[in-house]
């Protein structure tokens, strides 16, 4: 199965992280959770619920998004939701799964897709098939639904690592023994129960860590038999070509991407100290930027246009935040983000310049005082995610490096209909950048400058001045008679 979703052509998506982004008072949370604007903790509930969320669609619809990734939302013991007790309840604590419906339905209602993370690598130590083996040792019926090597099971033990397959060892984390058939059915049931629910589509967590033969096949032929229009997406944090080729994943979490970004819009203010991902962030010029791109996942046609394209996420520190919260290099990178290939992410918050450095410092709660927004970034990003849906060439155009000179990048995206040229310059220094296009040289081309400074057009060549860390969008095309 070759096929990708179209929709996601289209998307602008929004990560929604539940505990932090917002709380309704129609849902009754438990005593003792956190003053939302407290810091944010690793063990902590702040008590963000899915009716908060729903209360809060037109702040997201007046954004301009058009799809929501949730973090995980089924019943866990941690605030993350990564430690899953049961797959097919939400948690109590986010209004459980009647609260969902309400969300979805209302989602849907005004054309929002909604996806949700699939963390089927591992679960938490209170799902029922392990707590059964805790409780019954090798008696127990799912003794093959996890790899154990001992009993008693060491699930507790604070002095002695788990007796059982679990991630990164540990031991709230049991790994999942996909060799065995009834584990397999298992989660391909939970994927095929939420699909028939209504979600648009599961972002799978880890995914690299089920290494049993042809589980992914048959996660994507289940998944598309149910809803061919369902986005498959992968968080794989390195180059993954051999995923994209139609049998496994529509897309993956484009952390390359991100990290690039970093590199030529953060210069030399990056924080270089973090190594997300365990990956090394190095500063690069705009040659190194552009080919390094155009090397990637542009060369996978079925893949490019519905790659995942994120700048920040619970993951790694929020992009502003490795900038040394110059606001100036977050646009850049966004509206990069904005004019190249894939969809893109907004993790919540960034548009209005929430800051936080790793985890947990990157999942703080969502301040609906307004006073507290940076209402200038807010703005901006609304003009750049009108943009990418306004214009057809964004979304589905070709694309291509113009210009790539020591700070200075541009690049076009194009269908016959559209040309869209942009042009940025991260460094410092006011540059002058001049285009040699041959689409400037047909009769009367008619030049609109879309963002930042003027454009003249002059026998086939662009130029404009673009001031230090400023970027310009035009478009071209041909006069009516």
């Amino acid at each position: 199965m070759s096929y990708t979703p179209t929709w996601v052509q289209d998307a602008v998506f929004y990560q929604i992280f539940p505990d932090r982004f917002a709380r309704s008072d129609k849902i009754a949370g438990p005593n003792h959770l956190e003053p939302w604007d407290s810091p944010p903790s690793r063990r902590g509930f702040k008590g963000g619920n899915l009716l908060g969320v729903a209360e809060h669609l037109d702040y997201l619809e007046s954004l301009g998004i058009n799809a929501i990734y949730f973090n995980p939302i089924f019943q866990s013991s941690a605030n993350h939701r990564y430690h899953t007790y049961d797959y097919f309840q939400v948690d109590p604590i986010l209004g459980g799964n009647q609260a969902f419906q309400t969300l979805l339905q209302e989602a849907h209602r005004r054309g929002i897709r909604v996806m949700l993370d699939g963390v089927f690598n591992h679960a938490g130590r209170g799902l029922f098939q392990f707590h059964h083996i805790l409780e019954n040792g090798p008696a127990s019926p799912y003794v093959d639904w996890f790899n154990v090597y001992g009993y008693p099971t060491r699930a507790y033990e604070s002095n002695a690592l788990p007796n059982y397959d679990a991630w990164w060892s540990m031991p709230d984390l049991p790994k999942f023994n996909t060799e065995t058939v009834a584990v397999q059915e298992f989660l391909f049931q939970v994927a095929e129960y939420w699909l028939r629910v209504g979600i648009d589509g599961w972002r799978l967590d880890v995914p690299l860590e089920i290494k049993t033969p042809g589980f992914w096949e048959e996660f994507r032929q289940r998944v598309k038999r149910i809803n061919p229009e369902a986005y498959i997406l992968g968080e794989i944090w390195d180059n993954a070509e051999c995923w994209l080729q139609g049998e496994h994943f529509d897309a993956t979490m484009n952390y390359p991407l991100q990290r690039a970004c970093l590199g030529y819009f953060g210069g030399a203010v990056l924080d270089t100290s973090y190594h997300p991902g365990g990956f090394a962030l190095h500063v690069c010029d705009a040659k190194t930027f552009c080919l390094g791109l155009e090397s990637d996942y542009l060369r996978i046609p079925v893949a490019a246009l519905t790659q995942y394209n994120l700048l920040s996420s619970h993951d790694v520190p929020r992009f502003v935040t490795m900038v040394q919260g110059d606001k100036r290099r977050l646009v850049l990178a966004s509206l990069f983000q904005m004019i190249y290939p894939g969809t893109p992410s907004i993790y919540y918050g960034d548009e209005i310049g929430l800051e936080g450095g790793p985890d947990p410092g990157c999942r703080g709660s969502f301040p609906w005082d307004e006073t507290r927004w940076d209402q200038d970034l807010l703005h901006q990003f609304r003009q750049m995610i009108a943009l990418r849906r306004a214009t057809p060439a964004l979304r589905h155009g070709t694309y291509r490096t113009l210009l790539a000179e020591g700070s200075v990048c541009a690049v076009v995206r194009q269908t016959p209909a559209d040309t869209i040229v942009a042009a940025f310059q991260a460094g410092d220094e006011p540059a002058q950048v001049t285009l040699e296009m041959p689409e400037l040289l047909t009769p009367a081309p008619r030049v609109q400058t879309i963002w930042g400074p003027s454009v003249s057009v002059e026998k086939g060549f662009a130029r404009v001045k673009l001031p230090p860390l400023s970027a310009c969008l035009f478009s071209i095309s041909q006069q009516s008679s």
